[in-house]
């Protein structure tokens, strides 16, 4: 096997496909990447053994063949080379060298038969979705899914689309968070939990803003197809959690404030909270809102937020980095928290869009 291809063109395709490949696996296998040099294209395969994501580029091919290479250390190597044509040859005594000018990198190979061929989708549903309204709604939940696996419903996003909207919700129990896009015609009713990995693999491929994606649905798998990519994974099984239960259906204060000074102030109280599990307190009196933290190492912080409130007095506490995460999807000038006690969770809106929420438990005040 041996082929010449340029550098950019290689780094995209390593880049797409690493999304899938796992580093924890105990399967050897998964941990590589499956490139195939035929025709006139390279096609890099990466699979950890519930999603697959492939990416073909044009290169010129002296011989044709296939072999699997190490992902993570494939990635750091071509992410490192300069611009300009690559070479990469695989030898009969099972080891690759990647040349690109006076570099040189040897690997070792592993056979390309042994890794899991990409499955057929099914398509009992399709949605076509605007790529930039797809990319945006992502962004604006998925900081919020589950890092761990002890309930793996939670590493994935909640998709549902009725005809008319399309509603993305996550959840880590922590926080919760919500989106709603209007869109109708984008294809039949679906209800799907999609992982997290897999969305933000869509989102990456390579779809102009201005273009749209279309996902099929079917077999209890998703797929995507776009020039020269594409993706399939694993649904996660059903149900989601009741999330609507979670959502505070009263409040007895407000706190209206302007996002970018809250971003500022939360920023740099974080300097302090780090040492105090990212512990911040939001005192709100009057017209305005004390936003502090302490560490018994570090020290204290204390900013001062304008706002506008209503509901009179409240101290509560969150962690702030579940703050940050909330308010950075709100692209308007203004958001308002809607509180009632301490010890129950607080939602953030924007003041100018209710199509994005955020719920976040609070922790102790300490």
């Amino acid at each position: 096997m041996k082929f010449d291809c340029q550098r950019s063109h290689l780094f995209d395709a390593v880049t797409l496909a690493h999304i899938a490949a796992s580093s924890r696996t105990p399967l050897a296998i998964l941990q590589n990447l499956r490139l195939e040099a035929t025709g006139n294209q390279l096609i890099v395969l990466g699979c950890d053994g519930e999603m697959w994501v492939q990416r073909s580029v044009p290169c010129f091919v002296h011989e044709e063949g296939s072999v699997c290479l190490q992902g993570r250390l494939l990635f750091d190597i071509v992410k490192s080379l300069p611009e300009g044509d690559c070479t990469l040859t695989v030898n009969a005594q099972g080891s690759a060298l990647l040349q690109e000018g006076n570099s040189e990198y040897r690997m070792m190979a592993l056979s390309a038969e042994d890794f899991p061929p990409m499955p057929e989708t099914g398509s009992e549903a399709t949605l076509t979705i605007p790529m930039q309204t797809f990319r945006s709604a992502v962004d604006s939940v998925a900081y919020a899914v589950a890092t761990d696996s002890h309930r793996p419903v939670l590493t994935g996003v909640l998709m549902r689309y009725d005809g008319e909207s399309l509603t993305m919700v996550a959840t880590d129990t922590h926080r919760l968070a919500h989106r709603r896009i209007s869109g109708e015609g984008w294809g039949a009713e679906v209800g799907a939990i999609v992982p997290e990995k897999a969305l933000r693999a869509i989102a990456k491929m390579p779809i102009p803003d201005d273009q749209a994606v279309t996902i099929r649905f079917g077999d209890q798998r998703l797929g995507v197809s776009a020039d020269g990519a594409e993706m399939v994974c694993q649904l996660l099984p059903e149900p989601y959690p009741n999330w609507e239960r979670v959502v505070p259906q009263e409040f007895t204060r407000t706190w209206t404030v302007e996002v970018d000074q809250l971003r500022e102030k939360v920023n740099r109280v974080m300097i302090i909270a780090r040492e105090s599990a990212n512990r911040v307190k939001f005192s709100g009196k009057a017209n305005e809102v004390v936003v502090s933290s302490r560490s018994e190492e570090k020290g204290d912080a204390k900013e001062e937020l304008p706002m506008i409130g209503t509901g009179g007095d409240l101290d509560i506490a969150f962690n702030g980095e579940y703050v940050r995460d909330a308010v950075k999807p709100i692209t308007g000038a203004g958001a308002r928290i809607e509180l009632t006690e301490s010890s129950r969770p607080a939602v953030i809106r924007s003041v100018d869009d209710d199509s994005y929420f955020c719920v976040i438990m609070p922790m102790a005040l300490g």
